[in-house]
């Protein structure tokens, strides 16, 4: 034996399991659940989003048969921060949540420029890669000496670099730029951080210390093997050098050695010429010797 019982629908209950499903830059998609199941009709819900920022509100209404309903609020900021109320039509009991959207992202090729009496930063423009960021909103940047403990706002720039002067010497500071803060502060973009040490030399957060020894022993090691190499080859060409002046040498003064004097006879310039000219030369004559041909 079974019985059925058909449950009456109650209105006034409020719609179930509201959750956010994706959030980004602009928009946020949430779903809930109907307030029972198997609405046998079209249900008129009220979505309010309330900008906790700006303190405005907007109302939206969605209409649907599904025990399950899935939604898309758009036209939201970004690193905005939201108050959302579904509610069916006839303000029934509601279900809340609270959203934030995906800040703008951080500044990209962060660099420092070091001058005489400032330095520079430089980085790349958001509008390259944030369709929702304009120029005119300008970035904003911040500087944290660490010797100090300070955080101190720099100010706010349209541009793409910012001079920064007064540096200490000793000091260690980071720098921070990001999309300039709306609202009293309250929506940012993501900051780029940048570290300075006191010698002037920019570094990025983001590298690894443990690198620095690493690119540095390569491009030492080459060097060093390049140099040695280089060394080496030279004493090869001077011992070839030297092995050759000798075997000359050698051979130049085997080929003026006197086995009876025992020592090498070298003439100067003087006495080269043929052997006749150590002859005694024949003069001539004299009358008073009589001269006898065999």
């Amino acid at each position: 034996d079974y019985v059925v019982v058909k449950m009456i629908p109650d209105n006034r209950l409020p719609p179930r399991h509201l959750h956010s499903v994706h959030t980004g830059k602009t928009f946020a998609v949430i779903k809930w659940e109907s307030p029972y199941d198997s609405p046998d009709q079209d249900m008129l819900y009220a979505v309010a989003v309330k900008d906790l920022v700006r303190k405005t509100d907007k109302i939206y209404k969605v209409k649907s048969r599904n025990s399950t309903v899935e939604y898309t609020i758009k036209k939201l900021e970004p690193g905005g921060k939201y108050h959302v109320i579904v509610q069916l039509g006839n303000m029934s009991k509601e279900s809340s949540m609270k959203i934030n959207t995906v800040p703008l992202s951080a500044p990209d090729a962060l660099k420092i420029i070091t001058e005489n009496d400032h330095i520079l930063l430089f980085w790349k423009s958001l509008a390259l890669k944030e369709s929702n960021f304009n120029e005119s909103r300008g970035y904003e940047i911040h500087m944290f000496d660490s010797l100090m403990n300070i955080t101190a706002y720099l100010g706010n720039t349209t541009e793409n670099f910012f001079k920064v002067s007064n540096l200490k010497i000793g000091h260690n500071y980071s720098f921070t730029v990001q999309a300039r803060c709306l609202y009293g502060g309250q929506m940012c973009g993501e900051p780029a951080t940048l570290l300075y040490d006191e010698l002037g030399t920019g570094e990025d957060s983001s590298a690894s210390k443990s690198g620095r020894p690493t690119d540095v022993a390569a491009i030492v090691v080459p060097v060093l093997f390049v140099l040695l190499v280089a060394l080496g080859i030279g004493f090869v060409v001077l011992y070839m050098r030297h092995r050759r002046l000798q075997n000359s040498f050698t051979a130049f003064a085997n080929s003026h050695y006197s086995s009876r004097l025992g020592s090498a006879i070298f003439s100067s310039g003087d006495d080269l010429g043929d052997e006749d000219d150590e002859a005694p030369m024949i003069t001539g004559f004299s009358d008073d010797v009589p001269m006898v041909i065999a």
